[in-house]
């Protein structure tokens, strides 16, 4: 990739980083794990980031066959990013570093999360001792975005689509969502204020607001 700066080190570790070391570059990868993006969609995402610099990390991106771009199909049409096999081998590496970065502090006047960031913050936090003997699938309901969470035998995954079988539902927001997960807020008070609306089998769905480590 020509103009990154590299290591010039043979180790594997310096290797990957010369591909995704760069200040945004793994941001830009979390926002794409859950399924491909339009431009503007990624900026959404990644509030601070200029235009310009989004364009040269996409480019460093695809020129390191992490990234791909193509054309939805009629009558989308639009020209969206997506993670190629090797950019989806990146999942577990966010996720573990998820989990390391859980512990540290937060930054000061931190905006919301994504609603990406929000989703992908609930595999670094699942707790599968809480999980135990349950067998359940949620779709979770943010804004125009359908997640379907799945946990099975102790473990879990979420994926982007809906599920009309899912044994429950919840419709709210990314700041809620993190409330009700991470922050003790009640769900029937954040139904009350208007900010969440459950849907299917409420024992299941209360069940599973509390898998995921405060």
């Amino acid at each position: 990739m020509a103009g990154v700066r590299s290591y010039d080190d043979p180790c594997g570790i310096a290797r990957a980083l010369d591909v995704i070391g760069e200040r945004w570059t793994l941001l830009v990868v979390r926002e794409l794990i859950l399924g491909p993006k339009r431009f503007v969609d990624l900026r959404a995402g990644l509030g601070k980031l200029s235009a310009n610099v989004l364009a040269q990390r996409l480019r460093e991106l695809e020129e390191a066959g992490v990234v791909t771009r193509r054309t939805l199909p009629p009558p989308a049409g639009s020209r969206v990013y997506e993670l190629t096999e090797r950019g989806r081998e990146l999942e577990p590496v966010l996720v573990a570093l998820g989990r390391w970065g859980r512990d540290a502090p937060f930054p000061p006047e931190a905006p919301p999360l994504s609603v990406d960031a929000a989703v992908l913050a609930l595999p670094t936090t699942f707790e599968p001792q809480n999980a135990r003997g349950m067998t359940a699938r949620v779709e979770l309901r943010l804004g125009h975005d359908r997640f379907l969470a799945r946990v099975c035998g102790g473990r879990f995954d979420v994926s982007r689509h809906e599920d009309a079988g899912a044994d429950a539902g919840l419709e709210t927001d990314p700041a809620t969502l993190a409330s009700l997960l991470w922050h003790g807020a009640r769900l029937g008070d954040a139904e009350h204020e208007g900010r969440a609306r459950a849907s299917g089998d409420r024992a299941v769905l209360e069940r599973f607001l509390t898998l995921f480590r405060p």
